[in-house]
């Protein structure tokens, strides 16, 4: 007989280990099992402890011929009756009191030969029969834990959700949204909590001090005393390390079970092989049942004996029959379970599994649904606890998981070692620059006397209120990272923010915050833009850049256009077309169209009366003809016309009698008009990069000039004019083909910088050292060239 203790083994501790998965019916079947098992385990137990069965000869048989047997006896009641009875038949009153003159051995033999010929085999083996069926009605029932291709998803999904379960992360996690929302959930939540053990339970105020909800004490103050002397509300860095470990096992566990629906056909075949040895048990023990009899007629050779026909009395046959009906009461009631479990599993949509429940009871709304096997798991899951599905539910959504990501971040990004990464940026502000991190640490909020944050390849960023600290930020700047702000930081960043800079590799990456920013001053763009939302709110912007592929000026550009004064474009060697629009920004102060691929300067510029400054960086420019038309820009003080392809300048350029600044360097440049040093207001001039050979004497005319470059170009000689520009402090001839520098050079005393490296000089005039102003740091010269300069010369230009 098999020991007790292999069928615990094969029920019980699965059942404690896979409990989530056995929906009610499936524990109702076990209970069934164990009390079919009692059953058959009570049969056998009474098989071996007493006496199977009990033969007389029949008083009918020989030597006293009859042709009556043990039909007679019918059963218990009708024996006892018939002894009672006072016998009035000779022949009865004859078998009252005979004797057979059989000794002990021969009834023992003659019990055990009707035993094994005569008792039908189905009311000997029943008992067993009982326990062999309830074995395979076990063996049915956790087949697929042990089955090699379901086993292993089964026991990676039952750990992860215990742990999800227990964490406490989920208990802390469930709390804030109950306490965000109002409910009264929290002692619902609370048994989550406890441990199985009886012994290490805690109380309920034990429990209510461990995680006590974010903000709870603001909205209770008297509260406020208490969590002052519990734990803290935050996890420690351990438990938090241990929550984040587990988020990502449930990220390989969905992605490992939502392939298949191996568990879902699994399960069917089970409850279907069940379902057929129900049938198959109940037809075949119905039909055998009446078989128990209990007066069995057995037939003996007379010569063993003298009698050939015997009554025996089989002892447990009216116990057994009753036990049999018992049995098939049991096994139509487990039968009708297993019919519900197949109806259950082709009536409910079991391939998806949805949260909307929990989205509207806690308001996450990006938890996922699930499908396949994930989703039937999940369905089980429910038949036991729906509360288990609920905390499940946390660990799929991204809040949750950027919750945790946000308190390891903390943990690691202390306060300490963000104010060490503060630096001077190019601005000359205070600033901090985090690049690819996982999230944006709380304890930024800490650095107060931050002004500019910089973010690259930030995932995940949340600003929190907690940014209202920060009163001196006035910069911030998203390189590919997209931020979301929580409405009090929006009204703080409303007020406060000035200067905003995004790089971003999609429309759908810019922020839409970012058109509600009513003191934002500076709007800096880098990354594709096919258009953008009306900017009417922006009411103080000044600066705007694009670094972007326009193919023309987006129209939002006007709603700002009374206040807009800086316009920047850097279109990447993309066509711009379509300048007309440009006549509207009447305000415009600086206008900067780099890599537009203009082939002229367009009309439109030549309205802009305000316009002081113009950028026709990196285009397709070969003439400036319409130069001309710049003298409407009356206060046009900078043009930017380098990395062309121009090959000539006009002489009436010099009616831009405004102009300070020209940078036609990187262009085609053969030679300088004379007309160009009319204007004379010019204090910067860079013609380098160009072909050009010389230098128009004219150039003595800019009395002002502090600035000339003419490097990179073929020169050969210096127009002695040049040095009458006394006011000039750098002086940028280099990799030209000039044979001598004029001694003249003396004359500019204001001279900080001259390079005349890459010329074919042979020496350097004496009188350099009588530019007070010049040290040998700022000479770019050969080695050779400063060598031999006299001894005094060197000492006159290291003591300045």
């Amino acid at each position: 007989m098999i020991p007790v203790g292999e069928f615990r083994n094969i029920g019980i501790e699965q059942n404690s280990k896979y409990r989530v998965l056995k929906p009610w019916w499936d524990v109702f079947s076990e209970y069934l099992c164990v009390a079919m098992l009692m059953i058959g385990v009570f049969g056998c137990t009474l098989q071996l402890t007493q006496d199977k069965i009990a033969c007389l000869p029949s008083p009918f048989t020989s030597p006293t011929p009859s042709a009556i047997d043990c039909s007679y006896i019918l059963n218990y009641a009708d024996n006892e009756t018939w002894m009672s009875l006072k016998p009035t038949n000779p022949v009865i009153r004859e078998v009252i009191g005979r004797k057979n003159n059989l000794d002990i051995h021969q009834y023992v033999f003659i019990n055990h030969y009707c035993y094994e010929r005569f008792v039908h085999w189905y009311a000997k083996f029943f008992p067993y029969l009982v326990v062999i069926h309830t074995m395979m009605f076990m063996v049915a029932s956790s087949f697929w834990f042990k089955f090699p291709g379901t086993s292993s998803k089964l026991d990676l999904f039952v750990t992860i959700l215990g742990k999800c379960f227990d964490s406490p992360w989920t208990t802390r996690a469930l709390s804030e949204v109950c306490e965000e929302r109002g409910e009264e959930k929290l002692v619902i939540l609370r048994r989550t909590t406890m441990s199985k053990d009886p012994s290490e339970k805690r109380t309920d105020e034990e429990e209510t001090t461990l995680l006590p909800p974010v903000g709870s004490s603001k909205s209770n103050p008297e509260k406020k005393s208490l969590d002052s002397q519990s734990a803290p509300s935050v996890l420690d860095k351990k438990e938090g390390e241990q929550a984040k470990a587990l988020f990502e096992k449930v990220k390989k566990l969905r992605t490992h079970v939502e392939e298949a629906d191996i568990l879902y056909i699994m399960y069917v075949l089970q409850t279907s092989l069940k379902v057929f040895k129900f049938l198959l048990i109940i037809i075949y023990t119905a039909a055998l049942s009446p078989n128990i009899e209990i007066v069995v007629r057995c037939l003996v050779p007379p010569e063993l004996t003298g009698f050939d026909i015997y009554c025996c009395n089989h002892n447990k046959a009216h116990l057994f029959s009753k036990l049999a009906y018992c049995y098939i009461c049991f096994v139509g009631v487990y039968g009708i379970l297993c019919i519900y479990t197949l109806y259950w599993q082709f009536h409910r949509p079991l391939r998806v599994y949805s949260f909307e429940h929990v989205r509207l009871e806690t308001g996450i709304n990006d938890i996922p649904d699930v499908k396949n096997d994930f989703a039937f798991l999940l369905h089980l899951v429910d038949q036991y606890d729906d509360l288990y599905a609920k905390r499940f539910a946390f660990f799929l959504s991204e809040v949750s998981e950027s919750r945790l990501h946000q308190l390891n971040l903390n943990h690691e990004w202390t306060t300490k070692k963000l104010r060490a990464r503060l630096a001077k940026n190019a601005n000359d502000h205070l600033e901090l620059h985090l690049l690819m991190l996982p999230g944006l640490p709380d304890t930024v909020y800490e650095l107060m006397e931050m002004q500019s944050l910089k973010l690259e390849q930030v995932k995940s960023i949340m600003i929190s209120p907690s940014v209202a600290k920060l009163e001196k930020l006035r910069d911030l700047s998203l390189v590919y990272c997209q931020a979301k702000l929580q409405l009090p930081a929006l009204k703080h960043f409303k007020d406060q923010l000035k200067v905003l800079r995004l790089w971003f590799e999609g429309l759908d990456e810019v922020p839409e915050w970012m058109y509600h920013l009513q003191r934002l001053e500076e709007l800096h763009l880098n990354g594709p833009l096919a258009t953008l939302d009306s900017l009417r709110n922006l009411t103080a912007l000044r600066v705007l850049t694009m670094n972007s592929n326009l193919t023309k000026i987006p129209a939002s550009i006007y709603d700002v256009a009374l206040n807009l004064q800086h316009l920047s474009i850097y279109n990447e060697g993309n066509k711009l077309q379509a300048f007309s629009s440009l006549k509207k920004l009447t305000n415009l102060v600086s206008l900067e169209l780099v890599g537009c691929e203009l082939e002229r300067i367009p009309s439109a510029v030549f309205s802009l009366s305000n316009l002081q400054e113009l950028d026709l960086k990196e285009n397709k420019l070969t003439t400036v003809e319409e130069i001309l038309s710049l003298q409407h820009c009356h206060r046009l003080v900078t043009l930017r016309l380098w990395h062309n392809k121009i090959t000539y300048i006009p002489d009436h350029i010099s009616k831009l009698n405004t102009l300070e600044t020209l940078d036609i360097s990187w262009n085609k440049l053969k030679r300088i008009p004379s007309r160009l040093f009319y204007c004379t207001k010019l204090r910067h001039l860079d013609v380098s990069h160009n072909q050009i050979t010389s230098i128009p004497a004219e150039v003595g005319i800019l009395q002002g000039l502090q600035f000339f470059s003419a490097a990179f170009n073929s020169i050969e000689m210096l127009p002695e004019e040049l040095y009458s520009c006394k006011r000039l402090n750098t002086l940028a001839l280099g990799n030209n083909s000039l044979l001598f520098l004029s001694s003249k050079i003396a004359n500019l005393l204001q001279l900080v910088r001259l390079e005349i490296k890459g010329n074919r000089l042979d020496a350097l005039p004496v009188e350099i050292a009588n530019c007070p102003l010049l040290t040998s740091n700022g000479i770019v010269a050969e080695d050779n060239l400063l060598q031999v300069l006299p001894l005094e010369m060197h000492r006159s230009l290291s003591s300045i």
